[in-house]
């Protein structure tokens, strides 16, 4: 049965990306996997078309796929529209509308690129690990929210914190699943000495685990985790953590490999449909100059071939592609070293075709 996928190509370095890996798309197609696409826009692009950051036409296509795979959201030149205007609206739109709770970033340091990190090699060298990220619930869609004027005359931002039970175990038995296909270590990160919403949190974790026997459970508050992940990266295996948490640690733990512009993601619901992106943004000062990284997109694409598609053998196929383009001395600006070959986003996306 023909698997369908949404592409949202997004902003800024969104369109350029989303090429690339849509090449290796076809790529797959033309060697025998069964899927279709259709695109349909999101974010700012969408704004300027609809009006909105989430239209109702870019709704019902990716409430229809299997997978969406995006490029990027965002641009300064929305920064002045309303709120609920704005791009990145409209990513947290789409996350809420297909039940996308399950956010899983991995940060692997590839050989190759050891001499891009700012830590030292030992301190990297052979870096694993995956973050699982709650994404639909805690402070980012808690209510109430908003911006408003007190009593006496000063304005007040507040936001709220929040987590149900449900949301909290869901997420846990995603993480205890990851971890028994891992190292079968996972670390949750709270911080329930001053937090009621992750003290629940730690609390459901700790019950869950005693499903996960296997599984060895620790829990770190996420000031130490933060401090931890730059002294000593390689003892964490799978890290779990709320919204806003994780957001913070899967941009730091990017930048223990040397780039942000490697590093794929999967945001999963609970059958399994996902919305694939690079965790980089959107990039606006390079975009439309061909300079930027495909290579989290195409690894982006190979988690949603994983997991969306079920087809391992051609996610693997992917993975090694972009492996030998990297072997090859191929090299784009963000990750290039001397005696590389310096590249274009256009010549990456080739070289990884090529290399399928």
């Amino acid at each position: 049965m023909t698997k369908h996928i949404a592409i949202l190509e997004g902003d800024g370095i969104g369109p350029e990306i989303i090429a690339e890996a849509v090449k290796v798309l076809d790529k797959l197609i033309e060697q025998g996997l069964d899927a279709s696409y259709e695109y349909a826009y999101l974010g700012g692009s969408a704004y300027d078309k609809y009006g909105e950051p989430y239209p109702a036409e870019t709704q019902a296509v990716c409430q229809k796929a299997d997978a969406v795979l995006l490029g990027a959201v965002g641009s300064p030149q929305y920064d002045t529209l309303e709120r609920h205007l704005r791009p990145e609206r409209g990513l947290l739109a789409i996350r809420k509308d297909l039940n996308l709770f399950a956010n899983l970033r991995p940060a692997i340091l590839y050989d190759e690129l050891a001499h891009a990190s700012t830590l030292k090699a030992d301190v990297v060298a052979g870096l694993d690990i995956l973050i699982v990220r709650e994404l639909t619930g805690d402070i980012y869609f808690g209510e109430p929210r908003g911006i408003r004027t007190l009593d006496n005359g000063e304005r007040e931002g507040f936001n709220t914190m929040r987590y149900s039970e449900s949301e909290i175990r869901r997420i846990a038995k995603v993480s205890f699943e990851a971890a028994q296909k891992r190292g079968k270590k996972l670390c949750s990160v709270d911080k329930a000495n001053v937090l009621e919403a992750t003290e629940l949190w730690k609390e459901i974790f700790s019950e869950v685990a005693k499903d996960y026997p296997d599984v060895e459970l620790s829990h770190m508050y996420v000031d130490n985790a933060a401090m931890q992940l730059v002294r000593a990266p390689k003892q964490f295996d799978v890290i779990a953590t709320g919204n806003i948490f994780g957001d913070i640690l899967s941009d730091q733990a990017s930048m223990l490999t040397g780039s942000i512009g490697m590093l794929p993601s999967a945001s999963l619901n609970e059958t399994g449909k996902g919305l694939y992106e690079p965790s980089h943004g959107s990039a606006p000062d390079i975009a439309g100059q061909n300079k930027a990284n495909p290579l989290a997109t195409i690894l982006s694409l190979a988690m949603l071939v994983r997991y969306s598609l079920g087809d391992e053998a051609r996610a693997v196929q992917i993975e090694r592609a972009v492996q030998k383009v990297l072997s090859d001395g191929y090299r784009t600006a963000d990750i290039y070293q001397d005696g590389a070959t310096l590249v274009s986003c256009s010549e990456m996306g080739k070289a990884v075709v090529a290399a399928l």
